[in-house]
């Protein structure tokens, strides 16, 4: 046991367990409050129920309400357990602008260090999305006019284009570095999963890779999103395999903020993706080698029917309304080549392994074709069993892209994250069904755990009025909407369930005038453009992925209005869910709309001095048993 950095002492006669729930208490029943801070029971209630799934070492499901004050109370035991085990604790948000919004400087980490003289080390690990990709930012200085490449690339510190002068770890390449740079330009410069960072030439210069070095070696916490934490689980063995360390260190605990959300981002991070032009270059990079005929013949076979493949796989994709996705019209044609293809791959696998035993391709350079032709074929095969996956195709700079998506993720989380002996904590107001966690945990795979429920703390019949307005149509919904932010002098959220949505709002706004800016997620990083809309009290944003999380308290944010209900989008991952239930719209669009709404009104009163207006917008022709679905969720009663 490290007893040096712990936040508390402990005595020779009583363990760490004991020591922690006398700081626990003390923490909240003396030293916050003689701070100034509200004495909470719900709070009080979360953190010994917390007590007992570090000190059992299990699975707890924690919702709790908007107010009571639970990322406070996960962080005090996460930090502790920490000190005690000598390894990090993992805090995954449920995306990248949360992780953002838990480190900023009014939040909890911050009240921690400042309130209980606690210096805590804290880093953040983002994804690989949110770095510059070096060489794509030369490629794009290269061939565009666009002076904010050219800026970032005359910013570049010394040491990336002259190894001589790297010394020492430099930030460099964070999305949030260019806030000015909008998301679609920054898919232009960013990492991207097709890039071919083992034989970059700037690889050990690239600001992703410096990024691990320093995140790795916190002590306390390691702050990610979901998305990242998956996937450090399921590269974990290759990246062993390939010579590199896994993503993430080992670990003293976990906390999924937002957890509800986590089996998306478990899904997310076992998909595949399949461009042509990847398996083209790997392919063609093999014939470059001095390899036998034979082994040649399936190279060039295999490129070939690689070629026909996504010949008819684009003939085949018929695009979605509304999404970047496209649907897939299976044919018999289609299907037929796929199985040729996967057999074509299984082959040059199997005489791969003879080609080593020659040595004439370099081994550092067969264990990569090794471990990409082994995933080639995995994710055709996945494709191929139909029912098992969940299939569609992007279409980026004229490149078509085949995305394989499982349809469960359960049996894999429960033998890869939740078969270990650690304190992993589910958090978010939003984790139960009916008041029982057993849809969630059987999504997961998990099968033994703790749970409690505790309600917000907040009077909403007193600081919260809330609005339905039913059967508008766009324009006068827009006109509306412009009136209420108007008279509210901005200092209002609008949440969108999809971006054309707000694509249309923002046409009708565009033609208005307003003495106050309106930020639209997308234009800038979104978590400056946060921050400028917390800062700048007379403003409006809107969004479409701010339903959880966003944490504006006070009066820059006093009027929410949500545009329209957020049901999912009629995609191939949620018709795939459809496909497979009794009642579609009960069991998929209903509960989705319902947690989300949920959700997006939690976003109105964060403390108990706020007080603000909440306006929902409902289509017409809504089903009465999904208004009173509604109506059940609402904090307050409504008025028309």
């Amino acid at each position: 046991m490290t007893t040096a950095r712990l936040p508390f002492p402990i005595s020779k006669d009583e363990t760490f367990y004991e020591g922690l729930s006398n700081w626990i208490g003390d923490v909240f029943y003396d030293i916050l409050p003689e701070k100034g801070f509200d004495l909470r029971d719900e709070q009080i209630f979360m953190a010994f129920q917390l007590e007992r799934a570090f000190k059992e070492k299990k699975t707890i499901f924690a919702e709790a309400g908007v107010g009571t004050g639970k990322t406070l109370v996960y962080l005090l035991f996460t930090i502790a357990y920490a000190r005690y085990t000598g390894k990090p604790a993992i805090i995954a948000c449920a995306d990248e602008t949360l992780i953002e919004q838990l480190v900023k400087e009014e939040g909890d980490i911050r009240k921690i260090a400042e309130h209980l003289d606690l210096a805590v080390d804290a880093r953040l690990s983002k994804s690989q999305d949110q770095y510059l990709c070096v060489r794509k930012l030369e490629h794009a200085v290269q061939r565009e006019d666009n002076e904010k490449f050219d800026d970032i690339h005359e910013g570049l510190p010394d040491f990336v284009h002259n190894p001589a002068g790297l010394q020492r770890y430099t930030p460099y390449g964070d999305r949030k570095q260019y806030p000015e740079v909008s998301d679609e330009e920054w898919t232009r410069i960013s990492w991207d999963p097709f890039q071919d960072c083992q034989s970059c030439e700037f690889r050990q210069r690239c600001g992703l890779t410096l990024s691990r070095d320093y995140y790795r070696k916190a002590s306390d916490l390691i702050i990610c999103s979901h998305d990242f934490y998956m996937e450090h689980i399921w590269t974990a063995e290759s990246r062993k395999r390939e010579g590199h360390l896994p993503l993430l260190p080992e670990h003293s605990s976990v906390v999924f903020d937002e957890g509800h959300l986590l089996e998306f981002a478990a899904q997310k991070a076992l998909t595949y993706r399949v461009r042509k032009s990847s398996l083209e270059a790997s392919l063609e990079r093999l014939l470059q080698n001095e390899i036998r005929e034979e082994f040649a013949n399936l190279v060039e076979e295999a490129l070939m029917v690689n070629d026909q493949f996504f010949s008819l796989l684009e003939a085949s994709s018929v695009k979605v309304p509304d999404s970047l996705r496209n649907d897939i019209q299976s044919g018999e044609a289609l299907m037929q080549n796929a199985s040729k293809l996967q057999s074509a791959l299984e082959k040059i696998g199997e005489a791969l392994v003879f080609e080593g035993e020659l040595y004439t391709i370099d081994p550092f350079e067969l264990k990569i074709a090794e471990e990409i032709l082994e995933q080639m074929e995995y994710s055709i095969g996945l494709f191929n069993k139909g029912n098992h996956a969940v299939s569609w195709t992007e279409s980026r700079d004229g490149d078509l892209c085949l995305v394989i998506m499982p349809r469960t993720v359960e049996e894999v989380l429960k033998e890869k994250v939740f078969s270990s002996e650690k304190p992993v904590i589910f958090s978010s107001a939003t984790l139960s069904s009916d008041k029982s966690f057993e849809y969630m945990a059987s999504s997961l795979g998990i099968g033994d755990y703790l749970s409690f429920s505790v309600e917000s703390p907040f009077d909403y019949e007193e600081q919260m009025k809330l609005f339905i307005s039913n059967g508008k149509e766009d324009d006068e919904k827009a006109e509306r909407i412009i009136e209420s932010i108007k008279h509210n002098g901005g200092k209002t959220l609008i949440l969108f369930p999809s971006r054309q949505e707000m694509n249309r709002f923002k046409a009708a706004a565009d033609r208005e005038e307003f003495p106050f800016p309106v930020y639209y997620e997308g234009e800038n990083e979104i978590s400056e453009t946060v921050s400028k809309f917390q800062r700048e009290i007379p403003s409006v944003l809107c969004s479409v992925n701010l339903w959880e999380g966003l944490d504006v308290p006070g009066e820059s944010l006093s009027n929410l209005i949500i545009w329209s209900l957020p049901y999912p989008p009629q995609d191939p991952v949620f018709n795939a869910k459809r496909k497979y239930t009794d009642d579609p719209y009960k069991q998929v669009d209903l509960p989705y709309m319902i947690l989300r709404l949920r959700q997006g009104l939690g976003r109105l009163i964060r403390t108990g001095s706020d007080d603000g207006t909440a306006t929902i917008f409902i289509d017409a022709g809504q089903p009465e048993d999904t208004l009173r679905a509604i109506t059940g969720i609402l904090p307050i009663v409504p008025s028309e």
